[in-house]
């Protein structure tokens, strides 16, 4: 046993090197959006409410954009283990290009959504604290995806510091902000949800700001700022982003959709459930983005590897992450597990929000190990570019799979919330299960491929 894992060594440190700051900066995010939604709901619980219906609608663009930015990961990835910066540089130019319609687009479409608000079903008392909040949401979108231009890019060098550092500074302002801003402090009035949306508002314009400052002056991108200057947009470029991102937008757009529309079923049943629903859902993203940290780190040595036609450290530093995220995932849970009956009581004074979030969390830990797979192979599909499949993988699991039975179990059966999230194991677990099926395969292809031409 100890011999099989020998092989795999020079990879954990790797991927751990990596993956470390990428998994700080994710756990700083998460820890903002806890910090929002304690402070929120220690304000007051129809807040919280209103909180979990503009996060939960929001969660599909963010993560659709995040998504959309990983496509630039994996070919910045490749030209640097060809050691190509003219080429990474002019990646990057062409990527805040279409991360600006993309932020643009999403703009649009979310504004769409928002003029149709009342027709979401949501609880009547609820909309008043709503639509502040959400427009402030959609102020910042576009920031975002220019921000994740940057970060990406700099993710595909493996320098990975500097985005966690811009991004734990700009987590750091936005707790600060929401101090101020949601309780009235330093003469401020009170302004609840709507004050943890303006903190968020300038913290996101803040990281974008800190990054060109950072890009124009900092020796680290000196070579890749040359490629910037000295390139110009062009059309291959341009189709190949909008392939490897669409692609992986919609690959974890479609998981983020599952959970943000079935958050909407949640509203149906009344306000104590979408309270306690936020609350899992803030707690089981804590574990998500630790995965996917990991996950990147993942894609970013696969796609330098990819680039220099090594199938043997492909194949060894997809199971080294899974390894990693395996043994995160069993932490995860056990946190989950012995503090399931108390962590509620940080978001809120409501006992029975308390209670149902101690009953949720049990079904949060039966899909960590699903999370944990695809997480794993559709962060290596994404390093060796094959989008597509991974794609269609998502919407099968999702929307053909998980959200029918998460209405049916919910509703038909009527078993409520514990109905809506029991499809959420099993959706996360088959689309899993699928991944990897399709890495090995593709993966078999290759080494085929290699033999013919040896």
């Amino acid at each position: 046993m100890i011999t099989y894992f020998d092989q795999y060594k020079e990879h954990y440190r790797s991927i751990i090197r990596l993956g470390i700051p990428i998994v700080i900066g994710q756990i700083g995010i998460v820890l903002v959006g806890l910090a929002d939604n304690i402070m929120v709901g220690q304000f007051n619980t129809l807040d919280l409410a209103a909180a979990s219906f503009v996060n939960s609608s929001f969660n599909i663009p963010i993560l659709f954009g995040l998504g959309f930015s990983y496509g630039l990961t994996p070919l910045v990835g490749q030209y640097f283990g060809r050691k190509n910066p003219v080429k990474v540089g002019q990646l990057l130019r062409n990527s805040l290009l279409v991360n600006l319609f993309i932020g643009i687009l999403l703009t649009l479409i979310m504004g769409i959504f928002y003029l149709n608000i009342e027709k979401m079903g949501q609880p009547e008392e609820l909309l008043p604290k709503i639509r502040p909040y959400f427009l402030l949401q959609l102020s910042s979108l576009i920031f975002v995806m220019l921000f994740n231009a940057f970060k990406q890019f700099s993710d595909g060098i493996t320098n990975t510091r500097t985005p966690m550092f811009i991004m734990l500074s700009a987590n750091l302002l936005n707790i600060i902000g929401n101090y101020i801003l949601i309780y009235g402090k330093l003469g401020c009035p009170a302004l609840g949800v709507t004050g943890a949306g303006i903190s968020t508002l300038i913290s996101r314009i803040g990281m974008l700001t800190a990054f060109i400052i950072l890009f124009r002056k900092n020796n680290v991108y000196r070579p890749y700022l040359e490629g910037y200057k000295t390139t110009l947009y062009n059309k291959k470029d341009i189709l190949s982003l909008n392939k490897m991102g669409w692609m992986v937008g919609i690959q974890m757009g479609l998981e983020t959709s599952l959970f943000s529309l079935t958050g909407i079923m949640v509203g149906w049943i009344g306000s104590i459930a979408l309270a306690a629903h936020q609350v899992v859902v803030a707690i089981s993203t804590l574990g998500f983005m630790v995965y996917y940290g990991v996950g990147a780190a993942i894609s970013v040595r696969i796609s330098n590897f990819f680039g220099q036609g090594d199938l043997t450290n492909i194949r060894k530093t997809t199971m080294a992450g899974f390894h990693l995220i395996i043994v995160l995932a069993i932490l995860a849970s056990s946190l989950f597990f012995f503090s399931r009956h108390s962590i509620g009581w940080l978001f809120t004074q409501s006992g029975d929000v308390v209670q149902l979030v101690s009953t949720l969390i049990l079904l949060l830990l039966a899909f960590q190990i699903g999370d944990a797979l695809q997480i794993t192979y559709a962060n290596s599909l994404r390093g060796i570019s094959d989008v597509v499949s991974m794609a269609v993988i998502s919407f099968i699991g999702y929307f053909v799979i998980a959200l029918p039975i998460c209405y049916v179990c919910g509703f038909i059966l009527d078993w409520g919330i514990v109905g809506i999230w029991t499809g959420y194991p099993i959706g996360l677990g088959i689309t899993g299960l699928m991944l990897c099926a399709r890495y090995y395969y593709i993966t078999g292809k290759m080494a085929k491929t290699q033999k013919q031409i040896n």
